[in-house]
Order: structure tokens, then sequence, then C-alpha cells
């Protein structure tokens, strides 16, 4: 994506070669047990056990000093070069907690190599869960340094083993799935190289099509790897929105036609991202070509129809809800040209996404960062650049402490209202005046 090349101001570990900042580490085995005492003891556990981090973010208290959490995450990086691999995973999540919650540039930046070698090890030489644990860190290290050149160091370093675990039949689905999604994030946000881009678009492409192949030929391993063909069709939607206009339109070309047919899948995730997918690819021909016409357009309207009023008593109705709301707005983009805005509220600001560009854009990133998103369309320059929102804001102390106290009323309005309906509720549920009037 367009970005300008910058080099970090940061601290002189970035700039050592590889094996100057993480072989320090390669001999040396944390914690082993000839080396334990009590006290290195009680740093291990404090290091190693995920619980410290918190789906939601740092679990540390708000009076923890910043030396304090980069000294625990010192902590987590040593363990990512520790023997056992459930400890190796532990540090890994610890590590994508931390940069989830918080913006650790400056940290980062000084000890990107030794995480990046950390990554690859893990993702060579790990298991399913560790390997997807390595993916999702390698995502979220090249969110928090944004589109500059320290991130496109960490992409050429893992491209190629990301592809090479993506593409390798006998390695786990989940890992790959993680790999896929490693690869077209990293993609996005890293590289100006147009070639790689194309390289890795391919790659994705050589993956997800072949659920084409599977609707076709109504084969059943296509089926057991959906999962991942999905992963795959939603990375590669999200880069073909930074291609040029003549690569999209060969894009177009290609799948446009093709893409309908896995409306029809038996999953019902997949029905969902090839309409997604389908009302962005309409959404870009339109924009690439105002006379834009599609020779299939009645057959192809009615299959967004009938998905969009689906009463299958076979399927569940979760799914089903899901699937028809999906599919009133694709259905919307396809006929109408239309799209239902949307608005994101995060903080004092609000974001309207106008747009399925925008929508899978959002929807990407929010997959990444989960209930760190809003934190990062706060402060995130990246993530902020991508939609055009302008500079952080500078809050001042008075308006952060309105915005607290005014979080708190609420919260004490919310507790007394949960109190009043409950009283009114348990005296409806009381029978014991019905039995005193009865007798």
């Amino acid at each position: 994506m367009p970005k300008s090349k910058r080099r970090g101001g940061g601290g002189g570990g970035g700039n050592h070669p590889r094996g100057a900042t993480g072989g320090q580490h390669r001999n040396v085995q944390p914690f082993s047990d000839e080396d334990s005492s009590i006290e290195t003891m009680s740093h291990c556990s404090g290091f190693s056990d995920p619980a410290s981090f918190t789906e939601d973010g740092l679990e540390v208290d708000e009076e923890a000093t910043q030396e304090d959490l980069e000294y625990k995450l010192k902590g987590f990086i040593d363990l990512t070069l520790d023997k056992s691999a459930k400890t190796r995973q532990a540090a890994l999540e610890g590590l994508k907690n931390a940069l989830t919650s918080k913006i650790l540039y400056e940290f980062i930046l000084e000890r990107r190599m030794t995480i990046t070698d950390s990554i690859e090890r893990c993702i060579k030489k790990g298991k399913s869960e560790e390997q997807r644990a390595a993916a999702g860190l390698a995502c979220l290290l090249c969110v928090q340094l944004g589109s500059g050149i320290e991130s496109e160091e960490i992409f050429k370093t893992l491209s190629p083993i990301l592809k090479k675990i993506l593409c390798d039949g006998t390695a786990s689905i989940q890992a790959r799935q993680a790999c896929a999604t490693c690869l077209g994030v990293c993609c996005f946000i890293a590289t100006d190289d147009i070639t790689e881009l194309y390289s890795t678009m391919e790659c994705l492409e050589n993956i997800f099509t072949k659920s084409y192949q599977g609707r076709e030929t109504n084969d059943s391993s296509s089926t057991h790897n959906t999962v991942l063909h999905i992963s795959a069709l939603l990375v590669w939607t999200l880069l073909l929105t930074i291609c040029p206009m003549n690569e999209v339109k060969k894009k177009l070309e290609m799948h446009l036609h093709k893409l309908p047919s896995l409306l029809s899948c038996d999953e019902v995730n997949m029905r969902i991202a090839a309409g997604e997918a389908l009302a962005l690819l309409f959404e870009l021909a339109r924009e690439t070509d105002g006379d834009f016409f599609y020779e299939d357009m009645e057959i192809l309207t009615q299959k967004l129809r009938a998905l969009a009023t689906d009463g299958n008593k076979h399927r569940a109705k979760v799914d089903k809800r899901k699937q028809r709301s999906v599919f009133r707005d694709v259905l919307r983009a396809v006929e109408e040209h239309d799209f239902p805005t949307e608005i994101v509220k995060f903080g004092p600001e609000r974001m309207y996404i106008d747009c399925w560009v925008k929508k899978q854009t959002y929807d990407t990133f929010k997959e990444i960062l989960g209930s760190g998103m809003q934190y990062h369309l706060q402060s995130n320059e990246l993530l902020r650049n991508v939609f055009e929102l302008g500079p952080p804001l500078m809050l001042d102390e008075a308006t952060l402490k309105a915005m607290k106290i005014s979080r708190f009323e609420r919260h004490l309005y919310n507790s007394a209202a949960f109190k009043a309906r409950t009283k009114a509720r348990s005296k409806c549920r009381d029978k014991r005046a019905d039995v005193v009037e009865f007798f």
C-alpha cells in the first residue's frame, strides 16, 4: 500500500544485524533446572503465565510503571526460545495480548529482529497452535510498526515460510489458515513492490479457487479445506482493494463469473464470504467502468434473493439469521448499487463505514485486534491513515476526566436500573399473595 519509507529513531538495537540482537539468546536456556532458585522460579511463573494478560488487554493495573510492563514483555520474548512448546505458546499469546491493547512502537522497534527470529522459529518448528500464535503475533508486529521499512523487512523474512506452509497439504488446516491471514495482512501493510503483491495474491488464489473445482467435481477433500479457502478468499479480497485499476479489471474477468458457484456451498461462512466478495467486486467494477454490465445479473440476483430469504429447515436458526442479514445487504449492493452505512464509535470520535472496501478492511483488522480495535483506531497511526482519520486526537486531562466521570455515572445508572428491574420481576413472580387470597 502507498506509504513513506522511514527508519524509526528508537534505540540502536533495531539496526544491529540479526545475529547481534537475537544471537545472545540462542545458547541461553532461561530458567533451566540447574540455575533455578526461588527468585528465578517466581520470575519464570510470571512470564510464562498467559493469564497475566487477558483477551481485553493487559491485566496489569493502571498504576503499573512502564518499566514493569517492559520487564514482563522482555521475559515473554526470552521464553519464546524455551524448550517447552507450551511455554513458547504462552509467551507468544502474552505478547499478542500486549500488542493488542497497547501501542508499544519504541519497545518493539528496538527488538523487532529478535521477535522476528522467534516468530520465524516458532512457525518453522512449532505445531499447529504454536504456529497460529506466531502468525498472529507477526500480524500485530506489522500493525504496530506501520507501513515503513521495518514492516517490509519482517514481511520479506516471513513471506517465503508462510507461503511454504500455506501450500503444504500435510500441514494442519489451522496453521495454514493462520498463515494465509498473516501473509495477506502483512502484505497489505508492508509491501510497496507490485510484483510481490501480485505474487501473494496468486498464492492465495491457488488456495481458494480449489473451492470452484470442488463444486464442479463434488470433491469431499475440498469441503474439508473450506475454512482455509474462506481465509484465503477474504485476505485476497483485501489485497484486491489496493491493486491498480488495470489489475482489478483482470481479476474481475477471472472471478466474477466463478464466485457465484460458491453461493451454493454447504458451509454458511463460505456462502457469506463469497457474497461479500461479490458485493466488493461489483463495487470495484462500477468504479473502474461507469457502464459496467454483468450478463448473468438476473440469475445472480435470484440466488442472492433466495439466500436473503432462506427458510431451509435443515439449517441452524443462527446461521439462517446471519446469512439473511448479510445477503440483504449484498443484494442491495449488486442490484441497487447501495450500501447501508455503519457508524463505529471510539472515544469521542465516529467513523462512517460507507462502502464495501472500507467494510472489508475494517472487518479484517477487527479480526486481528479483537477488543483492542477501538483503542488502535484512536492511537495507531497506521489504522488512522488506512481509514483516513487524520492524526490521533490530543485530549487534555479535563476532557479525559469528563469522559471517565460520564462512564462512572452511566455504570451507576445501569446498576440502579438493574436492581429496580429485578425487584419488579420478583414481585410478579411471587405467588404467595395469590395463595393467601385463595385460603
